[in-house]
């Protein structure tokens, strides 16, 4: 297992990761911000869904997935159609425009990474690929499962259990 100090250095690590997610917030094209962003490409990986469905991809609140499924509809990025299950439930689709706009995102992401990554190796850029994919399948869903935070030092037995503290807190947007 690793030393507290290491695991330290990567929080400060990941703290730094927002440096990184800024920068490629800046690339998106000025109609398409981040949230409309993971939108689109939800809806390219995984298909046709719900707006509940949406919601839980996104991990975020179902008012934060209207705003975003209204802002790409407005453009019109995505359709909503009625669900043939559920009359009162809409299935959002991405049209051909929606389509064009994930190929220009990908296209803008792929010139950002590699201008930043053109020194590293093909192996470096995979062990990142693979250790991130692990660190994010160790956290799991992260609104799902409850935080285990140890007590204050001070106010810790030296057998004491850590105590469980339910969050409701959305991860940032992917």
């Amino acid at each position: 297992m690793a030393e507290r100090a290491q695991y330290e250095e990567l929080a400060r690590q990941l703290s730094a990761v927002g440096a990184v997610k800024r920068d490629m917030g800046r690339i998106l094209p000025p109609d398409c911000p981040a949230g409309s962003a993971a939108v689109l490409t939800l809806l390219g990986r995984h298909g046709d869904m719900r707006m509940s469905k949406l919601g839980e991809l996104l991990a975020v609140d179902m008012s934060v997935t209207s705003r975003h499924v209204a802002h790409v509809a407005a453009r019109g990025w995505i359709e909503r159609l009625p669900d043939p299950a559920d009359k009162r439930s809409r299935i959002l689709r991405l049209t051909p425009a929606g389509l064009d706009q994930i190929d220009e995102l990908s296209r803008r992401t792929t010139h950002l990474f590699a201008e930043r990554l053109s020194d590293w190796t093909d192996d470096e850029v995979g062990q990142l690929i693979r250790l991130m994919g692990r660190l994010r399948d160790s956290f799991g869903d992260c609104r799902s499962t409850p935080v285990r935070l140890p007590a204050p030092l001070a106010e810790q037995p030296a057998t004491a259990a850590p105590v469980v503290q339910e969050t409701t807190r959305t991860p940032a947007s992917t």
